[in-house]
Parts: structure tokens; C-alpha cells; sequence
């Protein structure tokens, strides 16, 4: 797929952005002058939430009532467009159509983003890693980003019941029942994200696995497998996975009394990465690091293009730099299919991208130069 335009108005420090882009696209700039807002805004239209964390009012400009978006792109050669206001929340449209939830949005719309907090993938905590694969799962499969709200949702639920207890294990029989109401659904929804949590990681690990090889020169190998405390393992049916799920809460139902929260489930696993049979996490130096997240990001966007069969827009939101001359020409080796967007503080830092436009921004807005 491929994006054509952009308009921007009110977001964040950008007033009003209007720009056509070509295959590469390289923007660069002074760092604080809107570069990171922009990819931002382009992969609002995946419908996913924004990739530093920040909340929909927080992407309004100061003094504004509402921020909007529109591109036009292409997809499956069917020329398409689609626009994004936020005030009280996201609205969405696509070809001039109101879609249910910005979320929907994803169906269409596909982009990989690679930014310096991924690099802290590895050596950050689980929720870094879950957040990678919920986030893949989420472009595949619209129906999973209500999976995670169902499960959040049951899992707040369950989390005020067990503070409203203050520690006290002796429980009346209707709280018992509560209890038991919000045990089932929470493995009910949970059981559903391990299962396609785990699918993901089978699915995506052979990617993962030949991208390492190629940048270690063959000389490492890579693994990563699901893990959890819960007693779920890999091959597990659903219906098996729920099973184990609810002898785990069971089993923990003291645990998660006495803490005032749930210890065990979807939103306490992670995704154990090893290089050699040993834990990245622990032991792989900066370098590896960085290998892993490249592995990682780079077969992503190939599972997505398999699945889809559409190639995602890449985004490279100030990676370049943070990579030496080997990782970055594996980058550029590795996407050069695909539309592809960089920022970078001096466009020279770049050059191998021979071909492409390039765009200047300051204070919020961009010049093609």
C-alpha cells in the first residue's frame, strides 16, 4: 500500500501540514520541530493509539478544540482516503463513511513503526514485549483490540472487588460469587488472546529467526517463546488454555487476595527471547539488543505482508542514527519494496537513499526540498 497525501491541522505543534509524498520519504529537522508528530499522525490511521503513549486530548494543539487528519492512499490498486478528528474522541471515516470505531480503521491501513523506545524492548519489562505482539495482533485481526477492552475491562473488575476485600481472606458467599462471575470471564476473554498470542509467536519466530541469522553473519541464533506462570504451554487448545487459566486464578485466589490485584493471566506473561539458548534480557549486549528489535520489527512487517497480503507502510522514526552502517544497510536491504518514511536530524546521515523526496520541518511545518 502506499500513502499519497496528508493533511494535518491542530496537532499537536503542528498548525497545518499539507504535503504529497513519493516511495521514500525522508524528513528531517532539529530535534522538538514536529518530525515524530508527523509519523505519529500517519499511524493513527492503523488505528492503533499513539506509539509514544500519549493520550487522544494530549495530541490536540494548545488552545484548540480538535485536531484533524486526512491522507489519500492507495491500496490493493483502489485509489481510498480516510480522515481522523479528535476532540471528545476519535472519529473516523473512510471514503466519506463513518466507521463504528477509529480502531476499524487498521483493516485498511497497514504500517510497521520502528522508533527509539523499541529499543528498549529487550531489556525492558513484559508489558514492552506483550505490547509488540498485541499490537501486531491488533493489524491482523480488528477483532482482537476488543479481545484486549473485553479483558481489560473484566480485569479492572475483578481488580476493585479484590481491593474492596482489604486483605480479608474470609469471603461472604456473595462475594464468592463475584468472584467465581469474573474468574470465568476473564479466562473466558483471556484464554482467546493466549491462543492467538502464542500463534503469532509460532508463526513469526521462522522471520525472526532468518532476519537474525542474516545480520549476525549466521554466527547467532535467536528463539522467543511464550511464557507464563499460569501453566498454559504451547499447542494448547483454547478451551485448554481456559481450563489452566482458571486453576490458576484458583490456585492464586490468596495471592491476588492479600495483594489487592490479579497475579496471574495475559497481562503478567511475556515473550521469553533468547540468543544462543541464553535470555537476551539478561545477558545480550547493546549490540544484540539492537539485532533482536531489528529482527523483531523486520519480520513483522514480512508476517503482515504474508497475511494481508498487503506490504505496510514502514516508518523509521530516528533509528537510523542509533544503528551502525551494517544494521542500517540490512534495514534499507529489507524494505526497499515498500513505502517507507525516516526522520533524521541531518538528511546526510542517509544518503544511501539515492532516490526519494526529502522534507524540512520547523516549528510544525514542513518544506519539500
Amino acid at each position: 500500500m502506499k500513502i499519497n497525501s496528508i493533511n494535518i491541522k491542530n496537532y499537536r505543534n503542528i498548525g497545518e501540514m499539507n504535503l504529497n509524498f513519493g516511495d521514500t520519504n525522508i524528513i528531517w529537522g532539529e530535534n522538538a520541530q514536529g518530525k515524530t508528530n508527523l509519523l505519529e499522525a500517519i499511524y493513527l490511521f492503523t488505528g492503533e493509539k499513539s506509539f509514544r503513549g500519549a493520550k487522544d486530548k494530549e495530541l490536540i494543539m494548545f488552545g484548540k478544540e480538535f485536531a484533524s487528519m486526512n491522507i489519500e492512499f492507495n491500496n490493493n490498486n483502489r485509489d481510498q482516503s480516510a480522515e481522523i478528528v479528535i476532540k471528545n474522541k476519535r472519529i473516523a471515516t473512510l471514503n466519506g463513511i463513518k466507521k463504528k470505531s477509529a480502531g476499524s480503521l487498521g483493516d485498511e491501513i497497514k504500517a510497521v513503526i520502528f522508533s527509539p523506545v523499541h529499543l528498549n524492548m529487550i531489556k525492558g519489562g513484559p508489558e514492552e514485549r506483550r505490547s509488540f505482539v498485541d499490537t501486531a495482533l491488533c493489524q491482523l485481526n480488528s477483532n482482537y483490540r476488543l479481545l484486549l477492552k473485553e479483558y481489560n475491562k473484566t480485569l479492572k473488575q475483578r481488580n476493585t472487588l479484590l481491593k474492596s476485600l482489604d486483605g480479608n481472606l474470609t469471603l461472604t458467599p456473595e462475594t464468592e460469587i463475584y468472584l467465581d462471575v469474573w474468574n470465568k470471564n476473564l479466562t473466558k476473554t483471556g484464554s482467546k488472546i493466549v491462543f492467538q498470542r502464542q500463534k503469532y509467536i509460532e508463526a513469526i519466530t521462522p522471520y525472526i529467526s532468518e532476519i537474525f541469522c542474516g545480520i549476525s553473519d549466521g554466527k547467532e541464533k535467536i528463539t522467543a517463546e511464550y511464557f507464563s506462570k499460569a501453566g498454559y504451554i504451547p499447542n494448547m487448545t483454547a478451551e485448554e488454555i481456559e481450563n489452566t487459566m482458571m486453576i490458576s486464578l484458583t490456585g492464586h485466589k490468596t495471592a491476588d487476595i492479600v495483594n489487592k490485584t490479579t497475579t496471574v493471566g495475559p497481562h503478567r506473561d511475556d515473550i521469553e527471547i533468547k540468543i544462543n539458548g541464553i535470555s537476551a534480557k539478561t545477558y545480550a549486549s547493546q549490540g544484540q539488543q539492537r539485532s533482536c528489535v531489528l529482527a523483531l520489527k523486520l519480520a513483522e512487517a514480512r508476517l503482515l505482508s504474508k497475511k494481508t497480503g498487503v506490504s505496510p507502510v514502514i516508518l523509521l522514526d530516528d533509528v537510523m542514527s542509533e544503528l551502525d552502517e551494517k544494521r542500517q544497510d540490512y534495514i534499507l536491504n529489507n524494505i526497499k519494496d515498500r513505502q517507507i518514511f525516516v526522520t533524521c536530524c541531518d538528511k546526510n546521515t542517509i544518503l544511501r537513499l539515492k532516490s526519494g523526496k526529502t522534507f524540512h520541518i520547523s516549528d510544525g511545518k514542513a518544506e519539500e526540498n
